[in-house]
């Protein structure tokens, strides 16, 4: 029983029930689709009418008994939500059943990111990935969230039956991928639902959606590519925490050509298109852009990039790293323009030719500086990712100011207005360790509350310095601050979700209470950020 319940409210939050009983008896069951072939068209006709409406009926009741209906997280295509029609799930379906034969795989993974963005997945053979596309993979909780004491209150649960449970991975399709690197092996993103059917309210990825959702519904769409810095290191130097730093060479553009092109080339065939890449400013430092996209796009790239990047240096005897050690930055930029729904006019280029952002873009940037001090706590998150927000400080101070400019890269938001990507807002809070799906959906959420507020008003089209009335808010150079700043604004806690912020914030409090020595995060270096 416990089952079909769970069938019916997946189907209901994930799939509509129509398409998904459709997809089931149309598709997987291959008995069904022998049988028919002697079936006439009246005949099918006739059935997909009964299927129809009884689908229907159990829509209705589970709407008239109060299950959790989260209609409004639905996006288009560009954003990845919206549910494609039955003939592009069976043409995905037939293609993905193609490219399993076509490159003799043996196993899928069904991946999800954790809360600090690493990737946590099971592998299935091959043979049951039909089945597991209808039924879902279960993972037991404690790998994607916290695992907290019930009577504890900083968390919010669902159903008490929800507590230490394992929760279901569904796939999206759309991300089915052969991996280049890892032998007969392919992967699919997936989105997390509790035993019970509803949505990890703590899932980033259900959260970035949700945003671009609400996006959609403002008559936007938002264009984005990740930007990051990391470091490799070559495996025997990774002894203690002194010569951690200190890679066997630095990665120039031109150095070891064989890691660098399988791992471009490698994610290019995972739909990650990478626009450019770069050794950067410090030993053994890589720079890699990727190819401005719709939608959740952006973040599953950087998502795939993520692991990706891990295991290709594995094979070449490396180690890859997001992990910001003392002096070193690495950044995780992200770049961003927001276009109309339909994706053809950029709302930040003004049509007067000026070099400067559209009253649109003023208030969107508005939004991104009231709310840099909660946005800087999910963009950097850990201890070591706030000490380049004072590095050119000379004083002892708490907070630094929120700084922004034109084609300036010193500053904390950076308008580039030049290019043939037209106008874009860089967000340069973000450190590499941040998970993508989070800052994706806390920038989403904060550039939607400067289009919406009052308090983001300009005085006039052409006033460029004083981008709002009141000043912006300072980013706390502790985390601890930052904690606060994130717990108290509203605007966040609304669009990210009471109960993420919850678990976001004992997350941390338990990491700063318990801060690991550098020879365990070491040990686990390969393994964790």
């Amino acid at each position: 029983m416990m089952k079909g319940t769970f069938y019916r409210r997946v189907c209901k939050n994930y799939f509509d029930p129509i398409y998904m009983d459709i997809f089931r008896d149309k598709i997987f069951i291959s008995q069904d689709t022998r049988d028919e072939g002697n079936e006439t068209e009246a005949n099918r006709m006739s059935k997909l009418r009964r299927t129809r409406k009884k689908v229907t009926k159990q829509h209705l009741f589970s709407t008239e008994v109060g299950e959790m209906d989260i209609s409004n997280s639905k996006d288009d295509t560009r954003d990845g939500t919206q549910l494609p029609t039955t003939p592009h799930i069976s043409s995905r379906m037939k293609h993905i059943k193609q490219e399993m034969v076509k490159n003799h795989l043996q196993f899928v993974r069904f991946e999800a990111t954790d809360l600090h963005g690493v990737s946590r997945s099971k592998s299935i053979p091959a043979h049951f990935f039909q089945e597991k596309v209808i039924h879902g993979v279960c993972m037991p909780r404690g790998y994607l969230e916290l695992i907290p004491n019930p009577k504890d209150d900083e968390v919010d649960h669902i159903r008490a039956t929800c507590f230490n449970s394992d929760i279901v991975l569904m796939p999206e399709l759309s991300t089915f991928r052969v991996l280049p690197w890892a032998e007969r092996t392919a992967r699919v993103i997936c989105d997390t639902f509790t035993v019970t059917g509803e949505p990890l309210l703590t899932s980033p990825r259900y959260i970035a959606k949700r945003q671009l959702s609400q996006l959609q519904d403002s008559g936007f769409s938002l264009l984005s590519a990740f930007i990051y810095d990391f470091c490799i290191f070559a495996v025997p130097e990774i002894i203690n925490s002194k010569t951690i730093s200190f890679p066997a060479s630095t990665l120039l553009n031109n150095h070891d050509q064989p890691f660098i092109q399988e791992l471009v080339d490698g994610l290019y065939h995972t739909g990650a298109n990478v626009e450019s890449f770069s050794s950067s400013t410090r030993p053994g430092q890589m720079e890699i852009c990727f190819l401005p996209e719709f939608g959740i796009s952006a973040a599953d790239n950087a998502f795939t990039l993520r692991t990706g990047v891990k295991e290709v240096a594995r094979k070449y005897n490396y180690i890859a790293s997001f992990f910001i050690e003392t002096g070193f930055c690495n950044s995780g930029i992200l770049s961003h323009s927001l276009w109309d729904v339909d994706g053809k006019e950029n709302m930040f280029c003004s049509s007067s030719g000026i070099e400067e952002l559209t009253i649109t873009g003023k208030k969107w940037l508005a939004g991104l500086l009231k709310h840099s001090a909660a946005l800087s706590c999910l963009m950097a998150p850990a201890v070591s990712c706030r000490k380049r927000y004072s590095k050119e400080s000379k004083d002892l101070k708490d907070s630094v100011p929120t700084t922004w400019g034109y084609n300036d890269n010193s500053c904390a938001f950076n308008i580039k207005c030049h290019g043939e990507k037209g106008t874009r807002i860089e967000n340069k809070l973000g450190s590499a360790t941040a998970n993508p799906y989070l800052v994706l959906a806390a920038t989403v959420a904060a550039g939607l509350d400067g289009l919406q507020s009052s308090d983001g008003v300009l005085v006039g089209p052409d006033d460029s310095t004083d981008l709002y009335q009141s000043k912006p808010s300072e980013i706390p150079l502790k985390l601890e601050d930052a904690l606060v700043a994130l717990e108290e604004d509203q605007c966040l806690r609304q669009a990210l979700g009471e109960t993420f912020i919850r678990y976001f914030v004992a997350m941390k409090k338990y990491e700063l209470e318990n801060e690991e020595t550098d020879a365990e995060r070491n040990k686990f270096l390969e393994y964790f950020i």
